[in-house]
């Protein structure tokens, strides 16, 4: 990085150009010293283009240098792609982090199953507060999102006000916590706003945002025309989606019951912070098991079509106590997040082949998205009034799509790539250096780098597969018995030409140079180059080789 004046700088890290993993800094140069500010530290789920992992998060080495700078991490709200990374990435961070009540509540879930829950400092902020991160002054602003408490921030420097909008929309009657704090925003853009970041994911939406009101109306008038068993299955952090669901069916006189981790944890925090004050505890598995199936009603993980979710358990008649079948209806009260369109529709169609009707937004109102539409986003900036747009959160589509409202509001939009150092004041506003940037793959208890070779590895054996040969030696070098050749997804034991190839390897062996023999290493090497000529040009893949040499 080059040395630069006093000012300010904004730099995104993940979540510009794709949906998830939002992770975002802000750089106040005062005095010769950086101090730096981080908001957001989330994951994103793996898509068609990156099998080899399931949960990716951004790679927090860039900050990690500069850590004794950091300040202080910023928690917008309690979704997986805005604090679902905090667990894994706080050991590079370790600073303190700012949440809401009910984002302290899920944050502080993940933190114990971390082993991290007595070394994370945490610091509670209430909604609609100002308050001090070090040299920052941050102000939080209630906004209407599908999760409760989320917070659009206002970040007030020497150098400029920033509006960073979190993810939010209009909504006149939003049910669980406030209406959009419009009267805020106005009053931040009559003090002057030098950029606002903003969210883009359903910025090509025209008009403005359906109420979650209309989607509890809908919910409730489809749950009282249907018989059997019900599940319905949604976004486990939506307060007010599982709210509406439960009043939904105790309208239609069925109890509640909720399958799955994640909204046993949801209903935890949300009782802990007073939501559901009126709604009697939720059913267990166990407690539900002598309620009649036209009196019940769950509640189930799942909406995303993963593979060990309750939901694709019991598609898959693998769930240890549930089951669906003919007369059985499953809702869907979500959208399908870009990327899981296979899984979500393969978990539909085991549904169907139980004999389970399948419901969507497309056979009532079921579902409205908590992002800004277009027309809302337009309200926005007539409101706020930023000299300068900074569309984020989002695909490229979205990114583009949210440039061209703010120029027709007479802002002047820059898209930025992740690393962009925007450089907001002194002199010029514009990207004036890049930080590098990546991606991490949570895999088991470990992370790893998307690029690394562990998942290189894996992603050619996924695409090409893999060949693995053994074969032992004597002291002098020479082959003893026969070589073996296994190739797992690739070939068939006894298929001809894995024969072929077996015997082609053991004589290629056998004119590798004397040599070469007296070298474990150099030997396995020109074994692993025999190994690639046998498998020549019929296969037409390039699959991994391996070679495992013993010297007895």
């Amino acid at each position: 990085m080059t040395d630069m004046p006093d000012g300010l700088s904004f730099l995104p890290m993940g979540g510009t150009g794709e949906i998830g993993m939002n992770f975002n800094l802000y750089r106040l140069t005062k005095d010769g010293r950086e101090h730096w500010l981080a908001i957001d530290c989330g994951i994103g789920f793996s898509g068609n283009d990156t099998p080899e992992a399931e949960v990716l998060m951004p790679d927090p080495s860039f900050i990690a240098e500069r850590r004794r700078d950091l300040h202080g991490l910023v928690i917008t709200h309690a979704h997986e792609d805005h604090l679902g990374a905090v667990a894994h990435l706080w050991p590079y961070l370790q600073c303190p982090v700012y949440v809401t009540p009910f984002a302290a509540a899920v944050l502080r879930r993940k933190l114990y199953e971390a082993g991290l829950l007595n070394q994370v400092p945490v610091n509670i902020i209430l909604p609609a507060s100002r308050f001090d991160v070090g040299p920052f002054d941050l102000q939080f602003v209630p906004v209407t999102h599908s999760v409760a408490e989320a917070q659009a921030i206002a970040l007030r420097t020497p150098h400029g006000l920033i509006v960073h909008t979190g993810d939010w929309k209009l909504d006149e009657n939003p049910l669980v916590g406030p209406k959009t704090d419009l009267e805020t925003f106005e009053r931040l853009g009559k003090e002057g706003v030098l950029a606002m970041v903003g969210d883009s994911t359903n910025v090509m939406k025209e008009g403005r945002s359906e109420s979650e009101a209309d989607v509890r109306i809908g919910l409730t008038e489809l749950v009282a025309g249907l018989t059997g068993r019900i599940a319905v299955t949604c976004f486990a952090s939506n307060v007010a989606r599982v709210e509406s669901i439960a009043k939904a069916a105790r309208a239609s006189g069925r109890e509640v019951m909720i399958v799955g981790r994640s909204l046993r944890n949801l209903e935890t925090a949300a009782r802990e912070c007073g939501y559901f004050s009126d709604l009697p505890p939720f059913l267990t598995e166990q407690d539900a098991r002598d309620i009649e199936d036209d009196r019940l009603l769950m509640i189930i993980t799942g909406s995303q079509g993963e593979a060990r979710s309750a939901l694709s358990r019991i598609a898959g008649d693998t769930h240890p106590n549930i089951s669906l079948g003919e007369g059985d209806t499953v809702i869907y009260s979500s959208r399908v997040i870009p990327g899981n369109e296979q899984a979500v529709m393969g978990v539909q169609d085991n549904l169907s082949r139980r004999g389970v009707r399948v419901l969507t937004d497309k056979d009532g109102k079921v579902h409205t998205s908590g992002h800004a539409t277009g027309g809302d986003v337009r309200v926005l900036y007539d409101l706020v009034k930023p000299k300068y747009s900074i569309p984020t959160h989002g695909e490229w589509r979205h990114l583009t799509a949210h440039a061209a409202l703010a120029r027709e509001a007479g802002a002047e939009p820059i898209l930025l790539e992740d690393g962009d150092i925007l450089n907001l004041s002194p002199g010029a506003v514009g990207v004036v250096d890049t930080a590098p940037t990546g991606r991490l793959a949570l895999d088991g208890g470990r992370l790893l780098p998307m690029t690394g070779g562990v998942l290189a590895a894996r992603r050619k054996m996924l695409f090409n597969g893999i060949v693995l040969a053994s074969f032992a030696v004597d002291d002098e070098g020479y082959v003893i018995g026969n070589p073996k050749i296994s190739a797992p997804g690739l070939l068939e034991v006894e298929d001809p030409e894995t024969l072929r190839i077996r015997e082609e390897f053991a004589d290629a062996i056998d004119a590798i140079p004397d040599e070469l023999r007296e070298d474990d290493l150099m030997f396995r090497d020109a074994a692993r180059t025999a190994l690639r000529r046998a498998l020549g040009r019929k296969l037409q893949k390039r699959p991994l080789v391996d070679v495992h040499l013993l010297r007895v």
